[in-house]
């Protein structure tokens, strides 16, 4: 069995697409996942799952939740290795700076420095970011609230085309976590 994190995109901000953690447990349980755990109210759950394609179970998941709720909402789903390693790939010091300074976006699929060109990353100093693989990390020392580099990151002239989702380095360090093997083997609190 693979331990994977399910990243949901744009539930419950501002009472929109509301989705009960509560409820995407039990979904994922019926769909016959195992070990099912959440992270806060923003889309994040971890499961466990003998399958290997994480393009079909993010497409079920897709699907079982447009059924249930009504609405569409788009999901990436990555195994725990991918996780850790792109925490472990960070080009920022992330051991010295504040949960809410460092984000990774994750895409669907690798995308190439070209959708950025028009950016000027000097424009945007001393925010700042990188592209990894399937991800891009973004460094905003006055949070994501406020960084003009982060609205210019998510322009749909940029993004278009893309599933993409964001979380800062608290979450992601807690979802490499919970899907590392003693994360997984510990009973963790569902929130």
């Amino acid at each position: 069995m693979t331990m994977y994190a399910a990243l949901l995109r744009g539930i419950n901000v501002g009472g929109h697409k509301r989705v009960p953690m509560a409820e995407l447990r039990t979904l994922l349980t019926e769909l016959g996942h195992g070990d099912v755990r959440t992270h806060l109210q923003s889309g994040n759950a971890v499961f466990s799952s003998a399958s290997g394609d994480e393009g079909a179970l993010a497409a079920e998941l897709e699907r079982a939740i447009e059924k249930r709720f009504g609405f569409p909402v788009p999901c990436l789903v990555r195994d725990g290795a991918y996780l850790a390693g792109t925490a472990a790939a960070c080009p920022f010091p992330a051991a010295g700076l504040e949960g809410r300074q460092l984000h990774i976006t994750y895409y669907d699929r690798p995308v190439d420095a070209d959708r950025f060109a028009r950016i000027d990353p000097a424009a945007f100093l001393p925010e700042e970011f990188r592209l990894g693989d399937r991800a891009l990390y973004l460094y905003a020392p006055g949070g994501l609230g406020t960084s003009k580099l982060g609205d210019a990151l998510s322009r749909t002239s940029v993004t278009k085309g893309l599933v993409a989702t964001s979380r800062n380095w608290n979450t992601v360090v807690k979802l490499v976590e919970m899907t590392s093997a003693t994360g997984a083997a510990q009973d963790g609190v569902r929130a």
